[in-house]
């Protein structure tokens, strides 16, 4: 049970004794977004769980070609993220832009029923990471701008883990239809986008156009004591922007980059993802490193989801309350036993367990946390730009990352591939641990100064 602040904020609804309706502790427009990415996660996970196999064994793909696709798959999500925070900030309806990036990546699931060939399927790959790309910052930006401040990291992990439900849920569907049916792939295919269109219909129905009034990501200030009377709007207090007030131009977005804080969120985001291998990589190395049979390999992922579930909310609220900072490099150096797990250790039974663990606990350190730090860092009327300049760089980096090693897995093999990405990703978190420092209004370092002993005393 959470605990409620006693003063009520300005503007609170009050009951007719006059006393502060408690608010929910997670609004109804994240559980309404958390709902809607749970059903579409189910969609993109079944197809997901058998993309790797299908291209590396069904269609004969090198590890260089899978790197490139891979890359391509992230890459182009990336490069359309930024367009979709800012379309959603300029317009000021955070909704539309996110519903059309789920319409699109609905659409792109039955085409897969055509495309044969990597050419093809690169096509509708890229398109249906496009809808991705749109409807992400819209949708984070949705949660901060409906959450107080000091509930960022709780909020943004209730919708994770509602998200990795449906990541949880999708590997298994994909595994039962390959196991009941002739032609699997195509099945799974055309499953998955009846599925998405679900999501879709979810999301116009359900969401909200617009975030809860005064969350606005900031914390609620108490009203003074008054006589009882008709509220009247406090200037001062932030509120949730409606659709079509206020539009943000392009040089308010970029003047985003003169926070210091937000530059440093982003570069670091972007130097660990430049070391952070990708899932569908890291379950190929655990498939080479422990010989998992073919018909495992999309339950590879139900260990991650499964963890990222169970920890994403307590992983989130933990954040919010001895900093985003620590848990986020915490959940890095998470990932960096796991490689060193895959690398080093000898082959024992539970060397799976232990790995998958290891990814689960370094998405739920991370994947929520970051989007909760940069909303306390940019304006609300800002917020889905902000929160695409971080992420664009962080997938980017990633897409770079899928590049470089499908490339030295080509050349060198796995385990120097590997061994290259654990020695970048140690030297990337040391940068970042200090990077992102505690610091002061004035840009010194926050170090609470020794007290002195007044004189006389022992």
């Amino acid at each position: 049970m959470y605990l409620a602040d006693r003063s009520a904020p300005a503007g609170a609804k009050t009951a007719p004794d006059g006393s502060p309706v408690r608010a929910p502790a997670v609004a109804s427009a994240v559980l309404a977004l958390g709902a809607v990415s749970l059903i579409t996660d189910i969609s993109s996970e079944m197809v997901t769980a058998v993309l790797p196999l299908y291209l590396v064994a069904g269609l004969g793909l090198s590890p260089l070609g899978f790197g490139a696709l891979d890359g391509l798959y992230n890459g182009v999500s990336a490069l359309v993220q930024l367009t979709g925070g800012h379309l959603a900030d300029r317009i000021r309806n955070h909704k539309l832009i996110a519903g059309i990036g789920y319409g699109l990546s609905a659409l792109c699931k039955p085409l897969l029923l055509l495309a044969h060939s990597l050419g093809p399927i690169s096509v509708v790959l890229a398109l249906e990471r496009t809808g991705k790309g749109l409807r992400t910052a819209p949708r984070d930006a949705l949660i901060s701008l409906s959450t107080p401040a000091e509930l960022q990291g709780r909020a943004f992990g209730v919708h994770r883990a509602m998200d990795t439900t449906g990541a949880l849920l999708g590997p298994l569907a994909a595994f039962f239809i390959l196991s009941l049916t002739v032609d699997g792939y195509d099945a799974v295919f055309g499953v998955s986008a009846c599925i998405a269109a679900l999501g879709v219909v979810v999301l116009v129905l359900f969401v909200p156009s617009g975030a809860d009034p005064g969350a606005a990501g900031a914390p609620a200030r108490p009203a003074p004591a008054r006589p009882a009377a008709p509220a009247k709007p406090v200037p001062d207090t932030p509120a949730a922007p409606k659709p079509g007030a206020g539009a943000v131009n392009v040089r308010e977005a970029l003047a985003l980059l003169r926070l210091p804080r937000l530059r440093a969120l982003a570069a670091c985001a972007a130097l660990l993802g430049l070391t952070t291998v990708s899932d569908a990589f890291l379950y190929l190395l655990l498939q080479d490193r422990t010989g998992i049979g073919e018909q495992w390999f999309p339950l590879l992922p139900l260990g991650t989801a499964a963890v990222f579930l169970l920890l994403a909310v307590p992983a989130g609220a933990l954040a919010d309350r001895i900093g985003r900072r620590t848990v986020f490099l915490a959940g890095h150096a998470l990932l960096l036993t796991g490689y060193g797990l895959l690398l080093w250790a000898p082959a024992w039974p539970a060397l799976p367990y232990l790995v998958l663990v290891l990814h689960g606990m370094f998405y739920a350190a991370t994947d929520g946390v970051l989007p909760a730090a940069v909303a306390a860092t940019v304006p609300a009327k800002l917020r889905g730009t902000g929160i695409a300049v971080v992420g664009t760089s962080q997938a980017l980096a990633r897409f770079g990352c899928s590049l470089a090693f499908g490339g030295a897995w080509t050349l060198w093999g796995s385990g120097p591939a590997l061994a290259a990405a654990a020695a970048g990703l140690c030297c990337c978190a040391a940068v970042a641990g200090f990077v992102l420092r505690p610091t002061a209004p004035d840009g010194t370092s926050c170090r609470a100064p020794h007290p002195r002993r007044p004189r006389g005393t022992r």
